[in-house]
């Protein structure tokens, strides 16, 4: 098990003064039995805003809603947490043959939020997409469990895509990056999806963040971790969901945090909600994240 220290700092500036407006922050880590669990987080939003309150999306995820007074050209959120992740690597394949897979939802009843069913369809951020499935069939040639078929896709996924975090905007369809063959985790998350979706494998897409490492010789910088996005693929009854990182090729570690689920990157989305603004905003955000020796 690792711990860690989480900040995150995210800061608006605004040209003009707004008007009243109500925002949905999803960037609490969340609690994930037997992976993941928070010791404890905290929030402070400046200027303090009108009303606040907290409650879990259908899918789990804990979300901060907050209503803004009118006036404001200055906003600032900072978040502290501690995590205790545990790493899931070097995990037995035990997921069944991809041509089985198709009995095993059949038989699936449950339709709670973790339930596969809802991860097997087209969603609005992630629609069918000819080409990626024809990439994904290609990719897979040969693959038997669906464990295999999702790292041999990631892996043939990180190989096409370069990332590039010029090339596309947040509003970028998985398909038209995925033709650039250039983006962000977010596009690769979502076109690894959009994939499995293709094969007949249920998958979601994940937003956390990611603690990085600074190359060979050189210290730490601040402010140089990142929020991040995977992909959570169901592997069959027996062995549940397993996720994995197509920007980084490989399965989830311990320095991956979670904050929550959902079918596309919508779904949660870090900041959404509506602000009444007459002029531009300029945005930016911080991640810092340590490890720490706790008893």
């Amino acid at each position: 098990m690792t711990s860690y220290s989480l900040r995150l700092a995210i800061t608006y500036d605004f040209d003009r003064p707004i008007g009243a407006g109500r925002q949905l922050f999803r960037i609490l880590p969340a609690d994930v039995a037997g992976v993941q669990t928070v010791r404890g987080a905290w929030v402070r939003l400046t200027p303090d805003p009108t009303d606040r309150s907290e409650f879990s999306d259908f899918f789990g995820t804990r979300v901060i809603e907050v209503a803004m007074p009118p006036g404001l050209t200055h906003l600032e959120l900072m978040l502290e947490a501690v995590v205790d992740r545990v790493a899931s690597e070097g995990f037995l394949d035990i997921s069944p043959p991809l041509a089985r897979l198709s009995q095993e939802l059949t038989a699936w009843r449950d339709i709670g939020p973790a339930s596969p069913h809802h991860f097997r369809a087209p969603s609005r951020r992630i629609p069918q997409m000819p080409d990626v499935a024809g990439f994904a069939q290609a990719a897979v040639a040969g693959c038997v469990t669906v464990q295999e078929v999702v790292q041999t896709f990631g892996e043939g996924l990180h190989h096409h895509m370069t990332f590039d975090a010029k090339a596309t905007s947040v509003d970028t369809s998985p398909e038209d990056a995925f033709t650039l063959q250039r983006g962000v985790c977010q596009d690769f998350a979502q076109i690894m999806v959009g994939g499995l979706r293709s094969l007949g494998v249920p998958a979601a897409y994940v937003a956390g963040y990611l603690r990085t490492d600074p190359p060979p010789g050189k210290a730490r910088l601040a402010g140089a971790d990142a929020m991040h996005a995977w992909v959570r693929a169901w592997a069959g009854e027996e062995m549940g969901w397993i996720d994995y990182d197509p920007t980084n090729a490989c399965f989830a570690r311990a320095d991956h945090i979670d904050v929550g689920f959902g079918r596309d990157y919508g779904d949660v989305a870090p900041v959404t909600g509506m602000l009444r603004l007459d002029g531009s905003q300029h945005g930016s955000h911080q991640v810092d994240i340590a490890e720490l020796l706790l008893p």
